[in-house]
């Protein structure tokens, strides 16, 4: 519909001031479209997301200066590491199907642009970040170079580049955290846990759905390298991993971090429920399976996050 709609007021602007104006509209676009993607939009409100739900559930009192400024200064932070990564990463993402139309790989955009782009938002996240508290822009900074010097590197190295991903991907929960209480201690710790041991299932199964792809960018994201029982039981541990983490709260070791009992079991609900797939992925070891388990996974670590928050503010 979307598409329809700009076809048709391009075809009506052309008609009233002439072809220049149409070519000047698609490329507009078109630049919007790339920007977007080398900043991986979608992924970056996810992770906007993660950190809002942390810093309401460290917040005793919600400052809606500080929601818009962690979300800013997340967006960005994340931002960044995606553009650094297309740049690194922009040969090999040619050769892969999923990749090769994003804007440095295609050429549509430069490198040079891409790395502005990238510095750009670093320091703008940095800076944003601190302006919060000191705290926060650290994780922040640590989160940027992890991703882009070490899990980026790494990625055609080793499967044990997924640990180190997995460190990087975990901090926007606990971030919102810090970001309310400039302090990390056993709650944020909590939330970075969990958000660590869900990476392995989520991460693992895309790159079980997407092999052959990631097997032409020379990527090997799967722990045994194969789509096989081994990748599949480990998938299970982890995903074990990440229920019982979930749940760590409700028995009031986690200091401010807490749960209630309603709150627990709904949480671990929604984890057999990733559990299942995971199972359905050992069992049936196909593309389908895995996707099945990818989109479970996405489903979980959403609603786990709302039913933290509202818990909260319910109890």
């Amino acid at each position: 519909m979307l598409k329809s709609f700009l076809a048709v007021s391009l075809h009506q602007q052309k008609i009233s001031v002439g072809l220049s104006t149409v070519t000047t509209s698609k490329i507009k676009y078109s630049a919007l479209s790339d920007f977007k993607e080398i900043t991986k939009m979608r992924l970056s409100l996810s992770v906007v997301f993660s950190s809002v739900a942390g810093y309401f559930l460290g917040a005793d009192t919600v400052s809606l200066k500080i929601v818009l400024l962690l979300s800013l200064g997340g967006y960005f932070m994340v931002g960044a590491s995606n553009a650094f990564n297309q740049i690194i990463e922009k040969d090999l993402d040619a050769l892969m199907h999923r990749t090769r139309n994003r804007p440095v790989a295609s050429g549509r955009m430069t490198v040079n642009t891409a790395f502005v782009i990238a510095c750009v938002f670093t320091i703008l996240g940095i800076v944003i970040l601190y302006t919060i508290n000191p705290q926060t822009a650290m994780f922040g900074a640590i989160s940027i170079f992890l991703y882009t010097s070490v899990y980026t590197p790494l990625k055609t190295k080793t499967p044990l580049s997924v640990f180190v991903g997995a460190i990087p991907g975990a901090i926007p929960f606990m971030l919102g955290w810090v970001a309310a209480t400039n302090d990390f201690g056993i709650e944020p710790g909590t939330l970075f846990a969990l958000q660590f041991f869900w990476q392995f299932p989520h991460f693992w199964a895309i790159g079980w759905f997407l092999f052959e792809d990631y097997k032409r960018g020379g990527f090997f994201m799967l722990p045994t390298g194969k789509q096989d029982k081994g990748t599949a039981i480990q998938t299970i541990v982890y995903t074990v991993w990440t229920i019982l983490v979930s749940i760590v709260p409700v028995f009031g070791i986690t200091g401010q971090l807490k749960l209630s009992v309603v709150a627990a079991v709904i949480v671990f609900a929604l984890g057999l429920v990733m559990l299942y797939y995971a199972i359905q992925l050992y069992k049936k070891m196909t593309e389908k399976a895995a996707k099945q388990l990818m989109l479970s996974s996405v489903f979980y670590i959403t609603i786990i996050q709302i039913v933290y928050v509202a818990d909260k503010f319910i109890r």
